[in-house]
Formats: C-alpha cells, sequence, structure tokens
C-alpha cells in the first residue's frame, strides 16, 4: 500500500504524477493571512455563463466563476501537480487497483451542512452519469463510503495516471452536497464547499459571490497553490460582471468601475503600459486557437473537403488579425517546451497551398455547397479569426457563410444541430491542461467532430492512459495527434498569448486559467 499524505506538502509535479510516483517538497514558512478586508472586487469578464453547474460545462466562463464556490478531492498546484484539496490524504493498494481516500474534517456546505463521504459518493456517481469528462471514471469498477471520512474507488484495472485524471480542472469532479448531486444536469442549487459562496446571477449581466465565513482553510498549506492550498476570501464581495466589448472592458479597467478584467487587447496594452494606476500582467500559452470540424454534416463529412480547409489556410494572417499579434504558431496540442509536446502530424499544419487545396475540393466534388462557420459575438480572437477564415476559404472556392451568435448559444448550437461545419473555441493549455485534457473532446463520449468509431484513434487514446511509463504514454499521444491531423479533425491556427489586468492597489492576483480571486486584496 502506498500512502500520500497531505500534511505541509505538496504530491509533487506532473511529471512525477505521470511516472507514478510523488515526491513531497515544503511550502512557505507562513501561513497566508489578509493584509486587508472587505470591498467588493468586481472583475470584467469576456463571455456569458450558460450555467454554473461545473460537472456540465468546460466552458471557461463558468469555470471563470464556479471554481470560486466548488472544490474537489484532489486539484492541481501552481506547477500542475496533483494535490489533496478536500482529502486529507489517499493510499494506493499495491496492484493499483484500490484508492482509499481519507476526507479533510471540518468542511461544511454553503447550506450549514457539514460534507461526508456520502456527498463525494453521490457526486462522483452523478459526474458518472453527466460528467463532460466521465471517460476519466470509465475504469472505476465500484465506489463506496464505508464510513463518514473515507471515499473508496476499485478499478478494474491498473491505470497509472488515474489521480492525475480526477485532478483535472477541465471539468472538475466538484463535491456537491449528496441532495444536489441527485438531480439532473444544469438543475442544481449552487452549494459548494469553496471560500466564496453565491448570491446572485443576472443573466448576461452579472454573477456575484460573497465571503463564506465558515470556509476552512486547508492546514496542509501556508498558501495558496494553483486551484488549491490555503485559500481565504479577503473580500466581502466579488462581483463576476460580464463585458463582451473589448473596449469597454479598457474603459472600465481606466475608471476603476472595473478592478480586474481578462483580457487586454494588444494594442490597448501598450497605451496602458505607462500608467501607474493598472497593473498589466501577460500570460503566454492561453489557449490553442482552434475550429473543431462537423464530419456528420455535408460537406465537412467528405475527408477531401476537410484536407482542403486543411491546407488551404494561412495561420499566419488568421492569426494576427484575430489577435492582434499577441500568438505563436504552433501545430501542437501541447506547447513547446511541455513535456508532451510532441511532433506528429506536424506536415499538416499551416501548408497554406491554394492550388492543393483547390484539387482536394475537384477530387472530393464539392460542388459549392455552404459551410458554415459557427463563430461568437463574445470572444472577439474567435469571431476575428472566423471572419478571416471564411475569406481565405473563399479564395480557394468554398462558399463559406458566418454563423455568429452569442457564446453560451454557440456551445448549444454545437451540441444540438447540423448547422454548421467548423465551430471555434479555444483548447486551454495555460498552464497545460495536459494530454488526455487535450484531445478529451475528440474522443466518445464528447465526439465533439462526430466523427465516426476510430478503432485506430480509440488504441491511441487507451494507450494515453494505460501505459505504464511516460515514454509508451507520450509515443501514444504523438499517435493521437497524427491520426487528429491525418483524418482533420480540427483545424490549428496557433497559440494566443493574453495580457490580464487590474487596478494598482489590487494584490496578491497572480492569473492561473482563470481568476483566482481568493488570498488576493485591496491595499489601503
Amino acid at each position: 500500500m502506498t500512502r500520500f499524505a497531505g500534511s505541509r506538502h505538496l504530491l509533487y509535479g506532473m511529471a512525477a504524477a505521470v511516472l507514478g510516483t510523488f515526491t513531497s517538497f515544503a511550502v512557505a514558512a507562513e501561513t497566508f493571512s489578509c493584509p486587508n478586508e472587505g470591498g467588493d472586487m468586481v472583475f470584467g469578464q469576456e463571455a456569458q455563463v450558460s450555467g454554473l453547474d461545473m460537472h456540465f460545462s468546460s466552458a471557461i466562463s463558468t469555470r471563470n466563476i464556479a471554481m470560486h464556490i466548488y472544490e474537489s478531492l484532489m486539484t492541481r498546484a501552481e506547477d500542475n501537480s496533483p494535490i489533496h484539496e478536500l482529502a486529507a490524504s489517499h493510499e494506493v493498494s499495491d496492484d493499483g487497483l484500490t484508492y482509499t481516500f481519507k476526507l479533510r474534517d471540518g468542511i461544511t456546505f454553503h447550506n450549514g451542512k457539514e460534507m461526508t463521504s456520502a456527498d463525494v459518493l453521490a457526486s462522483y456517481e452523478r459526474y458518472q452519469k453527466i460528467g463532460i469528462d466521465r471517460t476519466s471514471l470509465e475504469p472505476v469498477e465500484s465506489m463506496s463510503a464505508p464510513d463518514p471520512s473515507t471515499f473508496v474507488i476499485k478499478l478494474k484495472q491498473k491505470v497509472p495516471v488515474f489521480i492525475e485524471q480526477i485532478s483535472s480542472f477541465r471539468v472538475p469532479i466538484v463535491i456537491l452536497p449528496a441532495e444536489e448531486a441527485a438531480k439532473e444536469a444544469n438543475q442544481i442549487e449552487f452549494i459548494g464547499t469553496g471560500p466564496f459562496e453565491f448570491v446572485e446571477w443576472v443573466p448576461d449581466g452579472f454573477v456575484k459571490l460573497a465571503r463564506f465565513d465558515d470556509y476552512a482553510p486547508n492546514a496542509a498549506f501556508e498558501g495558496k497553490t494553483g486551484f488549491g492550498g490555503y485559500k481565504v476570501a479577503c473580500f466581502d464581495t466579488v462581483t463576476f460582471r460580464i463585458v463582451k466589448e473589448p473596449g469597454a472592458r479598457v474603459a472600465g479597467l481606466e475608471t476603476g468601475e472595473l478592478q480586474g478584467v481578462e483580457d487586454v487587447p494588444t494594442k490597448a496594452a501598450e497605451r496602458l503600459a505607462g500608467n501607474p494606476d493598472i497593473k498589466l500582467i501577460p500570460v503566454d500559452n492561453w489557449w490553442i486557437h482552434i475550429a473543431v470540424f462537423n464530419q456528420a454534416s455535408p460537406p465537412t463529412d467528405k475527408l477531401g473537403v476537410r484536407r482542403a480547409i486543411q491546407v488551404g489556410l494561412d495561420m499566419e494572417e488568421i492569426m494576427e488579425i484575430a489577435t492582434d499579434g499577441a500568438y505563436t504558431l504552433n501545430h501542437g496540442l501541447q506547447y513547446p517546451g511541455n513535456p508532451y509536446f510532441v511532433e506528429g502530424g506536424k506536415e499538416w499544419y499551416n501548408v497554406n497551398d491554394k492550388e492543393r487545396a483547390k484539387q482536394y475540393l475537384e477530387e472530393a466534388g464539392y460542388n459549392g455547397e455552404p459551410v458554415v462557420l459557427l463563430t461568437n459575438s463574445d470572444y472577439t480572437n474567435m469571431y476575428n479569426a472566423a471572419l478571416v477564415m471564411s475569406e481565405q476559404l473563399k479564395d480557394i472556392g468554398i462558399n463559406a457563410e458566418l454563423k455568429v451568435v452569442d457564446w453560451p448559444t454557440s456551445r448549444q448550437e454545437r451540441d444540438n444541430t447540423d448547422n454548421w461545419n467548423l465551430f471555434f473555441t479555444g483548447f486551454g493549455t495555460g498552464p497545460s491542461i495536459g494530454p488526455q485534457g487535450a484531445v478529451v473532446d475528440l474522443v466518445p463520449p464528447a465526439n465533439l467532430s462526430r466523427a465516426p468509431e476510430n478503432p485506430e484513434l480509440n488504441d491511441a487514446w487507451s494507450r494515453m492512459q494505460l501505459e505504464e511509463t511516460f515514454e509508451g504514454r507520450k509515443a501514444a499521444f504523438n499517435d493521437v495527434q497524427t491520426i487528429f491531423y491525418e483524418n482533420a479533425y480540427a483545424i490549428v491556427m496557433g497559440d494566443i498569448q493574453k495580457v490580464q489586468g487590474v487596478r494598482s492597489n489590487v494584490d496578491g492576483f497572480v492569473p492561473f486559467r482563470i481568476p483566482r480571486l481568493w488570498n488576493v486584496w485591496f491595499e489601503g
């Protein structure tokens, strides 16, 4: 039996996790306390929110808010390594099939109920049924709560990356009260164990949270790290205001109407760089700018048409206009320098050969059918990318049509209709969500591209989970990325860089995929 304790140590490194080992290292010497308390932190975010059911959304606009409300058994540290959150420790049996979690004492839900293993079990069972990333629980044979502080998972087979998977923050397995976990998707009350509790949601307007006075910080840590650690709500309230128009976000930051924003456009950032009232915070490798093909809807049901689009595009022009220059060209589903960065399929990226594209169209029998580009008005970079791509497609003889809706509607259209051929989105990379998170949308049950069953892809995906060595899993990921390109599952445009901003009197703010507003305070 291997034991992983939580006391004042981190469970080290994704690299260690994927190798099947954990190493501990000490964290900071003093427990965090708020230098100042009080106030309402108003944060301007780009996109509307379609729901706050964290089991049922991979949208960053949801995660921005929901990760302040909910917590998980395991989460990720600043270096993206798995760490305990609501779990105090866990043990793994010698055969690698049984995971036994001991829960932290004194955890209270926002409704005043004490959290027990019954709530953890109910939450995991709900995630098995409706969780968008429920493939992470497919290897589970059984789950049980033998006593109020113990939760046990038994696997059908050994999965070396199991802890990595259940600690993922892409669609985290957050813990709800058992009575809420019995409800269907998007039918829950927004009750969690996090440092902030839900107060009010005005659709298309704002979501307001308030400090949860009975929150119990994790005493195994001294400060925040990643989505875990020792978390403290310094603000009385936090208001996430939906501000889709980039100019309005910048103006709000300049006047102080907004104390923070999740995106400052490149040209505005250059202008604000000398403003003493504003702190700009650059973030590299924010997401992969990507457009997913609908393989179930003509004419993109034909590989030849998808291939024509794949080879006919100029990614440099698309990314330059979409981001005002805040990008890097990259073929990979992970960014350079990441342990899982691989070369597979590179020859199909940014080919920019219009004559070759026209040849593929002719061979595919393309006859002017509409190719619908489904994009949204919330994320300016997605809209601009679709706009430029539509013009490039027209240059190679494709009848490209833009379909522009708001962000929540675009996700609904993607899931519920066949009236689109390319869906514009972003795959999170910074900090990396790991190789599983990078491709999980391509395999069942998500299968965003609605591709026919692909045994070769399924085999490579399986090997990504089950190979004993890091080298074996990386080779499997390379196979997945190669298959992704060879079958034209999506169009990778490049990696987006982002600049976030806060007022100069906001201290402690450090981006980590979402705006973490715990352990953040107003100076003076």
